[in-house]
């Protein structure tokens, strides 16, 4: 094992030691836990293939098919943006702001992870979760039937854009909570070579400032929310002012704070839908 996350060490992984025994216990289909109880084990073929391609910067969830959420654990693979652990305070934000039935849309839902922590943690919430890419709302339907399977409140998986005029528009006016992580990464950024060669494009680039894609969410979100509603939408450490100012220009929205992660860089923004005028 100290081998192992040598050589992991050595290729710029930033967890070694854990990827390590994280691969191991797949490997031999046991928890990582049980590892200490076990007796010295050999390497094994398989142990050896996936240590290769942690060497190659392969993410660690596509080796092992699965991440951790909150308190869910998703599939995930080749197509899908792997969810992030500090993208968990976002989804208990949402969770913060819920009343009693509330009506949640989650633009960008990738592997579907906030929408099915939300149903998880709230049974009564009624969660529309959309996706663009064709790749990656396959994993959304995966995790959501999965999800459905094992007794969690339904979540509608829709294919559609966040930035179009016509999405949802059934339910303007009417929605509690607007949650996003939208592809928010400045053109020129320099991605780990995980993020850069194995997650999906579309969850990733924002344009030249990283908003291209938020200027359009603003537009929906702010038709779908009930007046008093609120939205929560990620963005990168460097977006923690001009996020924020990008709402309070968009003229529709009030209480408009930035909130950090648990290491403290600016994480996700949250502000409240004004009442409409009659």
């Amino acid at each position: 094992m100290t081998a192992a996350a040598a050589r992991l060490a050595e290729a710029g992984v930033e967890s070694p030691r854990v990827d390590a025994e994280l691969l191991l216990a797949h490997a031999l289909g046991v928890p990582r836990s049980r590892l200490i109880t076990l007796d010295d084990v050999a390497d094994t073929a398989r142990f050896e293939a996936l240590l290769e391609q942690r060497v190659a910067r392969v993410p660690l969830q596509h080796l092992t098919g699965r991440a951790a959420f909150r308190h869910l654990e998703l599939s995930v693979g080749p197509g899908v943006f792997v969810p992030r652990p500090e993208t968990e305070q976002i989804a208990g934000w949402v969770l913060s702001r819920l009343g009693p039935d509330p009506v949640v849309v989650d633009l960008g839902t990738g592997s579907g992870a906030i929408a099915l922590a939300v149903v998880q943690e709230h049974p009564g919430a009624r969660v529309t979760a959309v996706e663009k890419d064709a790749d990656a709302i396959a994993w959304t339907r995966l995790n959501a039937d999965a999800r459905a399977a094992a007794g969690d409140t339904p979540v509608t998986v829709l294919a559609g854009d966040m930035t179009d005029p016509q999405l949802l528009t059934e339910l303007d006016g009417t929605v509690d909570v607007v949650v996003s992580n939208p592809p928010y990464v400045p053109d020129d950024a320099r991605l780990p070579r995980e993020v850069a060669d194995h997650d999906p494009p579309l969850a990733l680039w924002g344009g030249p400032d990283g908003l291209d894609v938020v200027r359009g969410l603003l537009r929906t979100a702010h038709r779908l929310l009930r007046p008093g509603g609120w939205l929560a939408v990620e963005h990168a450490d460097v977006q923690g002012t001009s996020l924020p100012a990008l709402v309070r220009a968009h003229g529709g929205f009030t209480d408009v704070a930035d909130h950090p992660d648990l290491a403290g860089r600016p994480r996700y923004t949250t502000a409240q839908s004004q009442k409409r005028d009659t």
